[in-house]
């Protein structure tokens, strides 16, 4: 039993190397990401995810498959999930013909959960274990990288929408995760690319952004922060803020599932205190605010990984001349995302009544 195997890795193509294989075996790497460019059918991407649980069968296999432009696969069968939005406008739309007030809401909100069931069952189909999935931030018309990601303005509404999701999900066997705590939809900036800033005090997004944390604290299994400073909190980017997670994320809101870093090789992610760091910096920045998991995408194409032996070897460093220590209650939090009960295949699914039904739900 590993005591703690905080690193979230990518590979580069469509099978593992032996190089992949390497480093996915080292008892720092707890689970892979998957991108775009792992994927080229459902039969290579089902090989692939075995490939990953032949080196170890607790390695958590995750991606970013939300719906909308937000979605790795597209074809061989997969399907094209609408953005969060189209739930919101369905909830806002005007009733039916003979239908009560509140029918146009409960119907989103069943969509809702006809698509979370077939996002997961899907996936789990083809092997991947987890998707970082459903977006909780509000859509303040500002945000290009949230945009139409987000089910709408009203933090109730994307509330009731994600826990629908979030039901869906869970019948088909998979964990969520919300994000991006406490709310990336009020900036502008993209934090791919900048470092944003939220000015607002923590009343402000405590009464707003933040709520669906808290209404959603006992079925959310997992939060993923926002690389965003909020100067009146702290200064720091929530990822980083043991402000954030532990004190208002933990203590304040009763989250007690896994905090996963958003992706440390990201501008935002890359500055703390104002100053530059590596990776390794911000990754013990991350797991030191109180982070479990930390996620250092697409490096695995450049210099043939390089970035990613750094990091373990690094760590590793870090574990030995004890600059970090191992929570065990981070492994257990990681390990309680893994699947529970086996996956149904993709031919058994294709023609299961409750995804014949599902599909016919999704707007």
């Amino acid at each position: 039993m590993h005591t703690h195997a905080p690193l979230i890795i990518d590979v580069a193509g469509f099978e593992l190397t032996d190089t992949d294989r390497q480093r996915l075996a080292h008892p720092l790497v707890g689970g892979i990401i998957l991108f775009g460019r792992n994927w080229h059918s459902r039969e290579q991407l089902t090989a692939l995810c075995e490939q990953v649980k032949s080196v170890r069968e607790d390695l958590l296999i995750a991606v970013d498959h939300e719906g909308g432009r937000v979605q790795r696969f597209r074809t061989d069968g997969f399907t094209h999930l609408p953005p969060m939005a189209a739930f919101g406008q369905l909830w806002l739309s005007a009733p039916a013909r003979g239908e009560g007030e509140g029918g146009p809401a409960m119907r989103a909100t069943n969509a809702a959960t006809a698509a979370g069931y077939v996002l997961g069952a899907e996936l789990r189909a083809c092997g991947v274990d987890l998707s970082f999935t459903p977006v909780l931030d509000l859509d303040h018309g500002e945000s290009s990288v949230i945009g139409d990601r987000s089910f709408g303005r009203d933090p109730r509404m994307v509330a009731v929408l994600a826990q629908a999701l979030m039901h869906g999900l869970r019948t088909s066997g998979m964990g969520n995760c919300g994000k991006h705590f406490p709310g990336h939809g009020f900036v502008k900036a993209d934090s791919h690319l900048a470092i944003p800033v939220d000015r607002r005090s923590l009343k402000a997004i405590l009464a707003d952004d933040a709520a669906p944390y808290g209404w959603l604290s006992a079925s959310l299994d997992a939060v993923m922060p926002a690389h965003v400073i909020y100067p009146k909190v702290d200064s720091r980017p929530a990822g980083f803020s043991a402000r954030w997670l532990q004190e208002v994320l933990r203590h304040r809101l009763g989250f007690t599932g896994a905090i996963f870093s958003d992706d440390l090789s990201m501008e935002a992610a890359r500055h703390i205190d104002g100053r530059g760091v590596s990776f390794t910096e911000a990754a013990l920045a991350a797991l030191g605010a109180g982070g479990d998991m930390v996620l250092l995408c697409n490096q695995s194409v450049v210099d043939g990984g390089a970035p990613i032996d750094e990091a373990i070897e690094a760590l590793s460093k870090a574990l030995v001349q004890g600059d970090w220590v191992p929570n065990p209650a981070s492994e257990e939090r990681r390990q309680a995302l893994l699947p529970q009960g086996p996956a149904m295949d993709w031919d058994r699914l294709m023609v299961s009544a409750r995804y014949m039904q599902a599909l016919s739900l999704i707007p």
